[in-house]
């Protein structure tokens, strides 16, 4: 039997989608670039890490946790945590309405990344080996379908030699939208048909442990969605740090706002729950936080043309439907 040759395939964006989807393909014996404009892996499964004067810290400021439901997810994050790049997340948690606190009874295991939220992402880019090159800080701007291939052109370095039998982009669909358009209508207008939905961040370094009586709070009140003791979750050393998720809407509303009207809300926010004043904070925008509602396509995929999309945005949402959409992806090819 004669088996088909590898192909060379380009894939745009490193988050768990497109990094599940290279997986797949080079475990299909092909030949994989991944590109994303950031300095490394991970999209919103995401960590900062700072320094000022009061030392080093760390605070995961996009995905907070992920569930795993599906038996080929749940086989992937077993790999993760016998690689110690992941780990349960024991948190006692809790809701607050604006008048009751409220103890969710649910028995569901919340995993995250160890040290980090990023940790996942980058055993992965390790994992894809010799067969795969991947290309920090290039933000793709263009792709253009010749004779020889696709080729693509980036802001930083302008059109690349390679030809690519095949491309999969695996970033936010309002980000999908411009580099389809002029090549593939019908993908633009499911990108375009997704509303992505913006969020704040802003995450706070203290001096000793806040003592309050939950690692993570869901807020049903105000600006604010989600509270964590982010130093709280498995592998982590160093700093106090918490995180606070502003709601959507608020975000939505306040997307242009400056950093400092930003944080000024969020800490009252957390003040009037009882949190302290933080010895240093950073405020982070997310544009492109989650869809509301999110797809349930899976992945969308050209055949005639060797064009492809993934993302959680694609399915369901969610770090789990991000990498199944990956690998869904990678099948259709």
């Amino acid at each position: 039997m004669n088996l088909p040759a590898p192909q060379t395939i380009a894939v745009i964006g490193a988050g768990l989608a497109g990094l599940s989807c290279a997986q797949a393909l080079l475990q299909a014996g092909h030949i994989v670039h991944v590109f994303d404009k950031s300095r490394g892996p991970s999209g919103r499964m995401s960590t900062r890490r700072a320094e000022d004067e009061h030392g080093p810290w760390q605070c995961d400021h996009g995905a907070q946790y992920f569930t795993a439901r599906d038996p080929a997810f749940r086989a992937e994050v077993a790999r993760w945590q016998r690689a110690g790049v992941a780990a349960v997340w024991d948190a006692r948690l809790a809701s607050f309405d604006g008048s009751i606190w409220t103890t969710p009874h649910t028995p569901l295991e919340r995993f995250v990344g160890t040290p980090r939220m990023t940790s996942p992402a980058a055993w992965l880019v390790q994992s894809l080996g010799d067969r795969a090159l991947a290309r920090w800080q290039t933000t793709i701007q263009g792709l253009d379908r010749t004779e020889g291939g696709w080729t693509i052109t980036s802001a930083e370095h302008g059109p690349l030699h390679q030809r690519y039998d095949a491309v999969m982009l695996a970033v936010p669909a309002p980000q999908a939208v411009p580099l389809l358009a002029p090549v593939a209508p019908a993908g633009a207008a499911v990108a375009a048909s997704a509303r992505m939905r913006g969020s704040w961040a802003v995450m706070l370094r203290y001096a000793a442990p806040v003592a309050m009586p939950w690692e993570g709070a869901f807020i049903n009140t105000g600006p604010l969605r989600w509270v964590a003791r982010d130093s709280s979750k498995p592998g982590r050393t160093g700093a106090e740090t918490w995180l606070l998720h502003a709601t959507a809407e608020w975000s939505d509303a306040h997307i242009e706002d400056n950093a400092e009207s930003v944080t000024a809300t969020l800490l009252a926010a957390f003040a009037a729950l009882g949190g302290p004043t933080p010895l240093a904070v950073i405020a982070h925008r997310w544009r492109y936080a989650d869809t509301e509602p999110a797809l349930t396509l899976g992945s969308w995929w050209n055949a005639s043309l060797r064009l492809g999309m993934c993302g959680d945005w694609l399915n369901g949402g969610k770090v789990e439907g991000a990498w199944l959409s990956g690998r869904t992806l990678a099948a259709q090819m």
